[in-house]
């Protein structure tokens, strides 16, 4: 028989029972579709992930620690200390910054600066830590702004505001706040108001020597808050350029362990981020930094083991949807078998004429793989619909939260042929025992079943 013949006879034999085919196929949609949903949700967040980081260039970070601000971070290992650093801790001061920068691959380097503040718009408050930011930076792909722009110079007395923030400050029209005047307050310490003969007041926490200060910054831009992948060296709702910050009157330390940050009350920042003009630079910045004597911490050397996770996540998702993909197994096993019972008069004639086992076998190869074909094809339609429907409800949700859209499902060109291949080989698989059993039937007695 010609392979045309086959197809044709497949067909005209699945036909003939055209709701045992349905329900058989359909049971291996349904097994397609959530093996294709699950696959598809672990590459969407994979994908996600690693494009946000790329797009904002986060493998370009390099994040710079002494050997106690790291251990109170808990990163890595408390105990191991860094190739110069045995001894007297060293200060990342400007000093250093400064050697970091003439590294070769080295962009930018800025430290981490934070301060505690209230901010007020009309009559609402909030209590943020404002994070200082260069104004290269935040004109830089490494914050994703909403509306407006950013403050295009170190001493500008503008800042940028999350709409996350503006959220909570119940403001209604994001747009609506841009070149608008916001309200930041700071606390700063005033030892005048210390008074000698009334120290217990003072240790008792009473008339803390602290003034509040109170600036009137502009709204330039309103930025983005980050989905999956946002930046860990942003951690704050609101930026200000470096020149304007250092006007200001407050705290010099956002925590108390700031107190703490180096030996002998030493100043030294607690960390300080490097940008380098491309990846490949990483491993050489990162050997002369620790030969400094500091400690680093770099999302590229974290990348493999990242990985290594989303294929785990990815194999624990295909064995939950392999589940139904069994059941639809042995759905085609149970037809077949009885294809078999029906037909068994039809088989002994076809082997009676010549038929040879092998072509008793093709035909239900060549029945199965229609299953399959159609199952896997309709299979990954339906994947695609229900993952387009789960993905439009949660984002629906997730927009009121102020979450901007995210796509969860992805469907690279590898998953969408290789449901209709696995669905036909699963089946073809299904189909051996009630093919060999076909072709093992005996024609006289075949002839001679009523």
């Amino acid at each position: 028989m010609k392979l045309a013949d086959h197809f044709e006879q497949s067909f005209s034999n699945l036909w003939r029972r055209k709701l045992r085919t349905f329900l058989t196929t359909f049971g291996v949609i349904i097994g397609i579709g959530a093996l294709v949903c699950m696959i598809a949700y672990g590459k969407g967040i994979q994908k996600n992930i690693s494009e946000s980081f790329t797009q904002m260039e986060l493998f370009n970070y390099i994040s710079v620690f002494t050997d106690s601000a790291l251990s109170r971070l808990g990163f890595g290992d408390s105990n191991e200390k860094s190739q110069a650093g045995k001894g007297l801790e060293t200060i990342l001061d400007d000093s250093a910054l400064a050697r970091i920068r003439r590294m070769r691959g080295v962009e930018v380097v800025f430290a981490d600066v934070c301060f505690p503040a209230a901010v007020r718009y009309n009559e609402n408050e909030e209590f943020v830590l404002i994070q200082v930011l260069s104004s290269q930076l935040a004109s830089s792909r490494l914050i994703k702004l909403r509306a407006g722009k950013s403050y295009v110079s170190d001493g500008e007395n503008s800042l940028i505001i999350s709409d996350s923030l503006l959220n909570r400050l119940k403001v209604k029209d994001l747009d609506s706040v841009l070149g608008k005047e916001i309200i930041v307050s700071t606390i700063s310490f005033d030892f005048s108001k210390i008074n000698p003969m009334d120290l217990s007041s003072f240790l008792q926490g009473q008339k803390l020597p602290l003034s509040k200060e109170t600036y009137t910054f502009t709204i330039a831009g309103i930025a983005e808050r980050m989905g999956f992948g946002g930046p860990a060296l942003l951690r704050s709702d609101v930026f200000v350029p470096p020149d304007a910050a250092k006007d200001l009157k407050k705290l010099p330390f956002s925590n108390l362990w700031d107190l703490f940050r180096s030996p002998a009350g030493r100043q030294g920042y607690s960390l300080v981020n490097v940008k380098l003009t491309s990846p490949r630079f990483v491993d050489s910045v990162k050997n002369e930094i620790r030969n400094m004597g500091f400690r680093t911490f770099a999302l590229m050397d974290q990348f493999e083991e990242l990985k290594r996770g989303f294929l785990i996540m990815d194999a624990v998702l295909a064995v939950v949807g392999m589940i139904a993909i069994v059941v639809a197994a042995l759905g085609i096993v149970n037809t077949m078998v009885m294809s078999i019972l029906e037909r068994y008069s039809e088989i002994g004639i076809m082997k009676a004429v010549g038929a040879s086992d092998k072509d008793i076998k093709k035909i239900f190869f060549f029945e199965t793989s229609m299953i399959g074909f159609f199952g896997g094809l309709f299979g990954l339609a339906l994947g695609w619909v229900v993952s387009g429907l789960i993905n439009r409800v949660v984002n629906v949700f997730l927009t009121g939260e102020g979450v901007p859209f995210i796509q969860f499902f992805s469907f690279p060109w590898w998953l969408c042929l290789g449901a209709i291949v696995f669905a036909m080989l699963v089946s073809l698989m299904a189909g051996i025992y009630p093919a060999v059993r076909a072709a093992r039937v005996d024609p006289v007695v075949a002839l001679r079943h009523d």
